[in-house]
């Protein structure tokens, strides 16, 4: 199976209805897969499927926070699929929040979506992707990689992502194949959204996050996702454990 060819392939993807993870559900379909698209709610779920339109897109409503949810989330698309052969784990959530602000409460919202949510659909996903020889992509973050003030709880959760990725890998090799990507600043209507709106001057809050990258860009969705595929698809076959940098030079090092 090249990246290009997904054939029949069957496709989970968690926070599939907006985002990174729905440029992964548009693509995963547009290579012929069968994707299960989930999402907390029936509506946000119902309203992804309506629009992409395709009898290939499924529904796997829950919420990944808690040990049940994610369990409910596979066994919803191990019923609509009839079985597994990708797990795409890019349900989670991001909060610029101050140490000293950042409470037990924050910590949990955090570390449950982002941590414990990719682990626990992981382990629930293992029996049938061990039997399909199937693979899993975790979305860790470039704040897995490195610190950033304000992102404290944050990069915790994505950090733990990473080593959690590895660590799995090593685990269920030979039989799946585990590997996260970390994408820098994405242009997504969470970002948008949830720090740039937000700040007085939203140009300026563009602007540091253009400027934290050497590419002085965004990824944009749909790149995350092509990169998501890569690792998905039979051309990374002799590839687990790796965390790919899709972040316009972040983690490279200091510059001049």
């Amino acid at each position: 199976m090249s990246s290009k060819d997904f054939s029949g392939k069957r496709i989970l993807v968690t926070g599939g209805s907006r985002g990174i993870g729905r440029a992964a559900v548009e693509l995963f379909l547009d290579r012929g897969a069968r994707v299960c698209v989930n999402g907390r709610s029936e509506r946000t779920v119902s309203a992804a499927l309506a629009e992409l339109g395709s009898e290939n897109a499924l529904a796997a409503v829950g919420d990944v926070s808690t040990a049940a949810g994610c369990e409910q989330v596979v066994e919803a698309a191990l019923a609509a699929l009839g079985g597994l052969d990708v797990l795409v784990n890019s349900a989670g959530v991001a909060r610029m929040v101050a140490i000293e602000e950042s409470d037990e409460q924050v910590w949990d919202e955090t570390l449950d979506a982002n941590l414990k949510g990719t682990f626990f659909t992981c382990r629930a996903a293992l029996p049938a992707l061990r039997t399909s020889r199937g693979n899993i992509v975790n979305l860790a973050s470039d704040a897995g990689l490195i610190g950033e003030a304000g992102l404290t709880v944050y990069c915790a959760s994505k950090g733990g992502v990473v080593n959690m990725s590895r660590a799995m890998a090593l685990e269920v090799a030979p039989d799946v194949r585990v590997n996260c990507v970390c994408p820098g600043y994405v242009d997504t209507d969470m970002v948008r959204r949830d720090y740039i709106d937000r700040t007085e001057d939203p140009a300026a809050a563009e602007q540091s996050l253009l400027d934290q990258a050497p590419l002085k860009r965004m990824a944009t969705p749909e790149e995350v996702a092509h990169a998501i595929a890569y690792l998905a698809s039979g051309n990374a076959r002799n590839i687990t454990g790796a965390a790919l940098s899709i972040d316009g030079g972040t983690t490279a090092g200091h510059p001049a």
